[in-house]
């Protein structure tokens, strides 16, 4: 299995999915995206959160199975986040209108973060988490720090939900500027300075 790494080429020399190189220790792309939130389209961009903790996830599509499932378990998880001044930033290859018609009609309801739409593609790609052949995203997480660099990224298959809870530990353990062993969470020692 390819890891961030590694870049799959077909027969013909093209790319097979956006997994063209690791983002961990880079900037963070920067996109500008339309987005839902709060009933309304509003176009946001990367930049407008600098100085921010942001945690950008994407899934594979609206009115999905598992989708809803970690969109509901960030939603209720948004104090902690906040808390952490960090900013949570959904997205999917769908239209801002598939999201709105998801939140609205769709069961969904009201989100207290923006869900972005990359309905071009190139934010997933640019993000490395594009699957071209499906013209979908894997589930990407990605922590960006308040510079704008990214600190850490995971990935998931389209059938396994992500943790919503590990993206909160390590959040926090990255905000401590410590070494943090294995299974760190907030309140234990660190291996620190």
């Amino acid at each position: 299995m390819a890891t961030m790494t590694e870049k799959i080429v077909s027969k013909n020399g093209s790319s097979m999915h956006g997994c063209s190189g690791p983002l961990v220790g880079q900037m963070a792309p920067n996109f500008k995206a339309s987005s839902y939130i709060d009933g309304q389209v509003k176009e946001i961009s990367l930049a407008d959160y600098k100085g921010k903790w942001v945690v950008l996830f994407f899934y594979p599509l609206d009115f999905t199975f598992v989708c809803p499932t970690e969109i509901l378990e960030f939603n209720k998880k948004t104090d902690e986040f906040k808390k952490l001044n960090a900013q949570l930033i959904g997205g999917s290859i769908d239209s801002v209108y598939s999201h709105k018609g998801w939140c609205e009609q769709g069961g969904l309801g009201k989100l207290n973060f923006p869900l972005i739409s990359d309905i071009t593609k190139k934010i997933s790609q640019d993000y490395g988490i594009l699957l071209e052949e499906k013209g979908i995203s894997l589930r990407g997480t990605f922590v960006i720090d308040p510079e704008g660099k990214v600190r850490a990224a995971t990935m998931h298959d389209l059938q396994v939900g992500r943790s919503v809870e590990e993206t909160l530990r390590v959040l926090s353990a990255f905000q401590t500027g410590e070494l943090c062993p294995v299974g760190w969470t907030p309140g234990q020692k660190t291996l620190g300075k």
